[in-house]
């Protein structure tokens, strides 16, 4: 990602309603996994400009991780009571790694070349019983300026998310579609900016915060979303939604121990859609 696009971030995450969404529903999913406070360590890899870092840190003990200098310089200028360093998970933090009970992967994967190496290294290096929590963005049909801009190697469908996992020792509790319920209108949206050849927002991206009203309706809608995603961790439900704009999990590591391992042969290096926008 590059700056001007985590200048978008630092312009838009404390008031986008998707941000605030993806951190309401991400809060309440935490506190199914674990108990809030400073006794409970969460490592947010790729933690860009600190926004969900800043956000969880008065309920719990987290540390945020980027290898970008000036996201870094950011998070740390903009949330001082934030905990954050410059490095690459797992390897410059081996030991908060082995001690977090939660790893935050969010909107991380789709910039990472080798997501089956990177995903399996975060799991061999934590603990048994730590969960790994992820979101990206979904299906390959709203792929657009917005992903180029932020330099996207994909958007996930749920099958492909899987085999980053398959025949790992993980529990999957949680994998589902989500902002499914906007879909409809994000596609509109890319269509659009696909046909116009330009990003709906600045910077290449397609985030601007909408007027107070939109915006709070559309935090609604997502943030609507919670209990399905809920009761499917909790077991009371068995699937979640069959189409979104993203894609959730949570995995729980086992006990076994395993080495990490690169992308299958069978699978593409990159597969970003190489469209003339």
């Amino acid at each position: 990602m590059q700056l001007p696009q985590f200048q978008a971030h630092e312009e838009t995450e404390s008031h986008h309603w998707w941000f605030r969404a993806r951190v309401h529903m991400l809060r309440a999913l935490l506190r199914e996994l674990v108990p809030e406070g400073n006794a409970t360590p969460v490592l947010d890899v790729g933690c860009g400009t600190g926004g969900n870092t800043a956000a969880l840190s008065p309920h719990y003990r987290v540390l945020g991780i980027d290898p970008i200098p000036e996201a870094i310089a950011s998070a740390k200028a903009r949330f001082p009571e934030a905990e954050f360093v410059c490095g690459y998970a797992p390897e410059d933090i081996p030991a908060q790694m082995k001690e977090a009970d939660v790893v935050l992967l969010m909107d991380v994967l789709e910039h990472i070349e080798d997501d089956f190496l990177f995903t399996s290294s975060l799991l061999a290096a934590m603990k048994p019983g730590a969960h790994l929590v992820l979101m990206a963005p979904a299906d390959p049909a709203l792929w657009g300026v917005h992903d180029r801009g932020f330099e996207h190697y994909r958007r996930y469908t749920i099958e492909r998310l899987r085999l980053l996992w398959v025949d790992l020792p993980v529990e999957e509790r949680l994998a589902t579609y989500c902002n499914a319920r906007l879909y409809p209108l994000v596609r509109v949206a890319r269509a659009i900016s696909r046909w116009r050849g330009k990003a709906l927002g600045a910077h290449d991206t397609d985030l601007s915060v909408p007027p107070a009203l939109i915006n709070t309706l559309l935090y609604g809608i997502f943030a609507s979303e919670l209990p399905r995603m809920r009761n499917v961790l909790r077991g009371t439900r068995t699937h979640g939604f069959m189409h979104g704009v993203s894609v959730f999990a949570i995995l729980t590591r086992g006990d076994k121990d395993f080495q990490p391992r690169p992308r299958p042969s069978n699978v593409a290096t990159d597969d970003r859609p190489w469209m003339n926008l």
